[in-house]
């Protein structure tokens, strides 16, 4: 029978490249036969420490090969890998350990106390540390393992991550995606996206979440292709590596801030095939200001946790600013109204998807599972879009009124229930707005009560310690009242025109 652990995949396309480099950082070098030692090794320790196939590992550790090596373990091993944002807090990681309940939780040694104690509250059986340069009891446990040559065998729909996505009531959704939904995605992009051999990535991306945990490291891995692995985004030293690169994954930020870097040229740049460009929507201005800089088109695709890659601009072929480009093959999509019955094309409506890359379910979540798909199968996306009679799309809006901030997806109401709650704060809405840097300012808009009072530095320590950076407004705005309809409904469309030039201006 076969296997269909992502991992055996991977095994068979760099198998013959043992010898060849997997990752390059600015101080060491792994090679494709390391790749396979070293995820062996914590393979082993995963299952010496009592994790079964089917366990839950929550993964909250600063990027490094070490937590690549410990990804392709827990694939290796049947677990399911959950990784967490780094920069959510003790009490945001509170709720998904309660809710995941995993086996193991592995997290830099700086948060040994805090999240130990949550482990120890949550009957986490394990907890082992594991930082940036390697070190921790994770590594301390693994020296010396003989690595285990198994790989645990695996259905397609087993499953393989669980991501969480945040909930538009405050509740974040464990988004399950299975063996089969990663590595079909991931086949695609490859084929779709021409990658031959002697390509190099360079991957600047963080490894909590769609983009650079599974988007850019399975297309790179099924290629077998050299990764230049860098600890965080540095445009001055993404710049100097540029000329040893052929394609580079990021977010409307890294090219708007490229854009603003010395040496940032078209000589820069004669070596690279691809620049693709996701997380967010890419600005038309980006999009022209890069080709004129560099003479290459950036190619912006659309995806979300639930499915991974959904559409993208073609390799070959017109890529369009303000679109995101066709269906990848095996993917079927449409444009519906309120009514769910399609709309004609070109106008406006809520995109729905299915195909092989679209996930399992939200775990332990049957219900809200069952609503966000349709009777024929269509996962309902909350997204706006618009389908061209060619089936090029173009996300023209987000329902329920979600924000991207630096590629990053922040759900207001969650920020809201918690500005709410202060003393002071008769109400609040939350908002995205035009950022230079970030794609979109998150802002909030607080109307007082007069029982106290509040101040836009009084809100912001307040939500220093329960919230993740990301999700912190960059702007807290006072206001008399908030624009309602006939319905008595806020009306954040209003908000976001009036206050559209807030950052521009600054």
């Amino acid at each position: 029978m076969t296997n269909a652990n992502l991992y055996q995949l991977f095994r068979e396309r760099t198998a013959p490249h043992a010898a060849d480099t997997f990752l390059e950082t600015a101080d060491a070098a792994y090679t494709y036969g390391d790749l396979d030692t070293e995820s062996g090794r914590l393979a082993r320790l995963l299952r010496d420490q009592g994790v079964e196939p089917g366990d839950r590992v929550i993964v909250q550790v600063d990027k490094s090969p070490a937590a690549v090596f410990l990804y392709l373990a827990c694939l290796r091993a049947g677990a399911i890998y959950i990784p967490l944002n780094t920069a959510y807090t003790p009490a945001e990681v509170d709720y998904f350990v309660g809710d995941a309940e995993p086996a193991l939780m592995v997290v830099r040694s700086e948060s040994q106390a805090d999240l130990g104690r949550i482990a120890a509250e949550r009957k986490v059986p394990k907890l082992l540390t594991l930082d940036a340069d390697g070190s921790g009891t994770l590594a301390d446990a693994a020296s010396g393992l003989t690595p285990d040559p198994g790989i645990e065998p695996r259905e397609p729909d087993d499953i393989a991550a669980i991501l969480y996505t945040s909930g538009t009531t405050g509740r974040s959704k464990g988004a399950m995606l299975s063996h089969d939904n990663l590595s079909s995605n991931a086949l695609t992009l490859h084929a779709y996206w021409g990658f031959v051999p002697g390509d190099v990535l360079l991957h600047i991306l963080p490894i909590y979440h769609v983009h650079g945990l599974f988007v850019a490291l399975h297309t790179a891995i099924l290629n077998a292709s050299k990764i230049l692995f860098h600890d965080r985004f540095d445009p001055a030293r993404l710049v100097a590596d540029l000329p040893r690169a052929t394609v580079l994954m990021g977010v409307p930020t890294h090219y708007v801030r490229l854009l603003d870097q010395d040496g940032f040229d078209t000589p820069g740049c004669a070596g690279m095939r691809l620049f693709v460009s996701g997380s967010a929507p890419l600005l038309a201005d980006t999009f022209e200001s890069f080709r004129a800089r560099t003479g290459h088109t950036i190619l912006e695709r659309y995806g979300m946790t639930e499915a991974g890659m959904i559409t993208s601009n073609p390799y070959d072929g017109e890529r369009i600013a303000g679109t995101v480009g066709y269906p990848l093959p095996g993917v079927s999509a449409r444009v519906v109204g309120e009514d769910g019955r399609e709309v004609p094309h070109g106008e406006a409506g809520v995109l729905e998807i299915t195909g092989p890359n679209v996930f399992k379910g939200y775990w332990r979540m049957p219900e809200k599972t069952a609503a966000e798909f349709r009777d024929d199968g269509y996962f309902i996306t909350g997204d706006v879009a618009t389908m061209a009679e060619d089936g090029r799309v173009a996300i023209v809006g987000r329902a329920k009124d979600l924000i991207i901030s630096g590629g990053l997806n922040v759900y207001p109401k969650e920020i809201e229930s918690l500005i709410d709650d202060l003393p002071g704060v008769k109400e609040s809405a939350v908002i995205g707005v035009p950022h230079p840097d970030f794609g979109e300012g998150v802002t909030a808009v607080i109307v007082p009560d007069g029982t106290a009072e509040v101040a836009a530095e009084t809100v912001t320590a307040f939500l220093k310690d329960k919230l993740a950076t990301f999700k912190q407004p960059k702007t807290v705005l006072f206001v008399d009242e908030l624009p309602r309809n006939t319905m008595g409904k806020v009306q954040k469309a209003e908000l976001r025109d009036r206050y559209q030039d807030l950052y521009s201006v600054r």
